[in-house]
């Protein structure tokens, strides 16, 4: 094994140019990662498994644009990917325009009740329930992604005390605005109409009244508090013997 010296670094920034011990012999050495892995000390991987990390480092544009599109933030792809986040961001930048942008279309639609789609619109119904409860209307956010089959779900945040609320919609354009469904519980009660009305009315509770018993307590009140007096029921007279041998009421004749 021959012995080489490093000359200098090619003009093309590529490689190193390297001598042996025997004039006029050059030998030019790329500057790879494993040349650099090499000279850190650190172990060089075999060429195979060079190519597979590669690979999966590696997203093109077009895959970076498709998980974008599905809903995915500039740092969730960067992460899983292993990326330079700048890279990810230059080619996320005009699906993150189009994912806003179908999310303030879908502000717009008509939210599909039960009889047919509403008069007025998503963004309009949903502020008049947010409102009605007693929440900033403003404090919300909107986002949207386009799911595998090509439609769009719509997502609504907001902010009520210290938890943080979503609600999905399935957004479809088309005429007036298109529509908007609601996916989970949350928009449903956000679009329903009656949704201020109590789930079950509290009918009102019949005033009964007591009779005064015998040794009942009033309630204590700035008035004197008085006992009522039971009254006995008299019983009737017994004659005497003599009357009823006699036949003579008691006091008569006979």
């Amino acid at each position: 094994m021959r012995e080489l010296t490093v000359v200098g670094l090619d003009v093309d920034g590529k490689h190193i140019i390297c001598e042996s011990a025997q004039p006029g012999e050059s030998f030019l050495l790329r500057v790879d990662d494993r040349l650099r892995a090499a000279a850190r000390g650190e172990a060089v991987l075999g060429r195979q498994a060079e190519i597979d990390t590669e690979v999966i480092n590696v997203l093109s544009p077009k895959e970076i644009q498709a998980r974008i599109r599905a809903g995915a933030s500039v740092e969730q792809v960067a992460e899983s990917a292993g990326a330079d986040i700048a890279r990810v961001q230059r080619f996320a930048h005009p699906v993150l325009l189009e994912r806003s942008r179908a999310a303030e279309l879908a502000t717009a639609a008509r939210p599909v009740l039960a009889d047919g789609p509403s008069v007025k619109s998503l963004l309009e119904t949903v502020a008049t329930a947010l409102v009605a409860r007693g929440l900033d209307h403003d404090a919300t956010s909107w986002d949207a992604w386009r799911n595998a089959d090509g439609r769009w779900t719509v997502q609504l945040t907001w902010q009520a005390g210290l938890s943080e609320n979503v609600a999905h919609f399935r957004f479809t354009p088309g005429a007036h605005g298109g529509t908007a469904m609601a996916l989970d519980d949350a928009a449903s009660e956000l679009i329903d109409p009656d949704f201020d009305r109590p789930l079950r009315p509290v009918a009102p509770v019949a005033q009964l009244e007591f009779e005064d018993q015998p040794g009942s307590v009033e309630p204590a009140t700035d008035d004197p508090v008085v006992t009522p007096t039971p009254t006995r029921r008299r019983r009737p007279p017994v004659p005497a013997w003599e009357d009823v041998l006699l036949d003579i009421r008691s006091g008569g004749r006979r």
